[in-house]
């Protein structure tokens, strides 16, 4: 059973006349009526009561009519889904991201994206670039801003990684005052209790190493929480705490840049690399990097961050 033949088939039904059929199905007649006969013979049924000037179904053909109808509405319901998805009217991307980007940076991609195509759906995960290397390549994800390794170290060999922003790391604290005052060497935090992030962040990973690097272990005011928490400890003024500078610039906290080669991380997106990006995925990306050139472009980056891409 074809779907033509269905077509045809309904076509006669409704005009109840081969050759107006025929006409409306911009097909010849003849081709019409032996396309009818094959389905009947497929079925094992006559469809039609076929006299001069008097077409009826029978009672066969009554029986396979509605069904008809049903195959091709939902024939043409699954072609305009695939189109709409092939024109980004509809599809799905499945995004992570670090809390410190899902603060900063992500919101303003996301609504540019969603600007231009409001009909594909967003998801958003959270989470530290370890886990959401795993959830790569677990297939649970199809996109990933992720925190390069300062060791340069590839996340895995399954995936392509693009480089996008180096971004400067800096110490936020609660007080009045400029916004920015003058820079800070690293070891001026010894001894100086901090406001810490929970285990598994790269933020903590970073700072720990920084101190460690510059010969003292840090020492923690308080430490556990995720990002909302860390600002609210710091404008509580329980210590100071080491932020990226894109989410520093929007604290209304007391900014301080470090000297020196100073503290940074690099933030770059992934994908797997052997299963291709769906259509919805390559155009968030695409939305990305078009984002952040832009920002380069027009001075919206934070002072301290540097575009790396092309």
């Amino acid at each position: 059973m074809q779907l033509q033949q269905l077509r045809y088939f309904v076509a006669v039904a409704d005009a109840r006349h081969f050759t107006r059929a025929a006409e409306a199905e911009h097909v010849a007649q003849p081709s019409l009526s032996q396309q009818i006969r094959s389905l009947e013979r497929e079925l094992g049924a006559e469809l039609f009561h076929r006299a001069r000037g008097n077409i009826a179904l029978t009672d066969a053909g009554d029986a396979l009519l509605p069904l008809a109808r049903r195959i091709l509405a939902d024939t043409e319901s699954a072609r305009l889904a695939v189109q709409e998805t092939v024109r980004l009217r509809r599809g799905r991307v499945r995004l992570g991201a670090p809390p410190s980007l899902c603060t900063s940076l992500v919101p303003d991609v996301l609504r540019g994206f969603r600007d231009r195509y409001p009909e594909v759906t967003l998801a958003v995960r959270e989470g530290g670039s370890r886990d959401l290397v795993r959830s790569l390549g677990a297939g649970e994800l199809d996109l990933a801003l992720i925190i390069a390794s300062p060791a340069g170290e590839a996340p895995g060999p399954a995936l392509t990684v693009t480089e996008l922003l180096h971004e400067e790391l800096v110490l936020v604290s609660a007080g009045a005052g400029p916004r920015r005052r003058q820079r800070i060497r690293v070891e001026e935090l010894r001894d100086r209790p901090l406001v810490m992030f929970r285990e598994g962040y790269d933020l903590r990973e970073t700072t720990i190493g920084a101190c460690r690097a510059a010969g003292f272990e840090p020492v923690f005011a308080v430490e556990g929480g995720e990002m909302d928490a860390v600002l609210g400890f710091v404008r509580a003024g329980l210590g100071p705490a080491v932020l990226p500078g894109m989410v520093a610039a929007h604290s209304g906290l007391v900014v301080r840049h470090f000297s020196g080669a100073g503290l940074g991380r690099t933030i770059a997106v992934a994908h797997e690399r052997e299963v291709p990006l769906t259509r919805a995925a390559a155009a968030l990306r695409a939305a990305l990097l078009e984002h952040l050139r832009e920002a380069a472009r027009t001075g919206g980056l934070p002072p301290g961050t540097r575009l790396l891409l092309d």
